[in-house]
């Protein structure tokens, strides 16, 4: 007798990719998962077992548990922390690029602006996953723009202090080698990569 509940291992395979980049897993760990996943599907049915024989009754359960062992929640703080002192060192170098100086001056809106992006950020990739460079941008836009002009607005542009150019490095630097990750992921996912 066939139960109405029994999933598909396609079925299987979309709920945990889903749970997966909900949890905020890199693309390529994803697709590794999954074929590990379709691989031990498939030797199940080959010896005649169903596919809740290896995910159980509850596959959203299942794939929590192996998202949990596979990217820990402090593997993903460690990684957006890492980023965002990314993201605010790649703005502090080209400030000074721009400016063509070696320090860059930080006022009361620059803090606020640089709190409310990484809040924002830490937030989204902790709960939803990876936001990419667009989203970044839109998250800066969208709240922290308002929120470094709501701060020049009450607390006026006065400098706080001045932070010298070697800070952009030291703070790129953590975040580099998941920014490299992260670029091949996107590349090797491309349509006719």
């Amino acid at each position: 007798m066939t139960n109405k509940h029994t999933m598909t291992n396609q079925q299987i395979l979309a709920v945990c990719r889903s749970n997966w980049e909900y949890r905020g897993i890199d693309e390529g760990s994803v697709r590794e998962m999954l074929d590990e996943l379709s691989a031990h599907l498939d030797d199940a049915a080959a010896a005649g077992r169903t596919p809740q024989d290896v995910v159980g009754n509850d596959v959203k359960q299942f794939a929590a548990s192996w998202a949990r062992a596979r990217a820990p929640f402090t593997h993903r703080l460690l990684r957006t922390a890492a980023m965002i002192c990314f993201v605010i060192g790649s703005l502090i170098l080209a400030t000074c690029l721009i400016r063509w100086t070696t320090e860059r001056a930080v006022s009361a809106n620059d803090v606020a602006f640089w709190t409310v992006v990484a809040a924002v950020t830490i937030a989204w990739e902790l709960r939803r996953g990876s936001l990419g460079p667009g989203k970044t941008l839109a998250v800066a836009l969208a709240v922290g723009l308002p929120a470094a002009l709501l701060s020049q607005w009450l607390g006026g542009d006065g400098t706080l202090f001045t932070m010298p150019l070697w800070v952009a490095p030291a703070l790129l630097l953590p975040g580099l080698p998941y920014a490299v990750a992260d670029a091949r992921s996107r590349k090797s996912t491309a349509p006719g990569a």
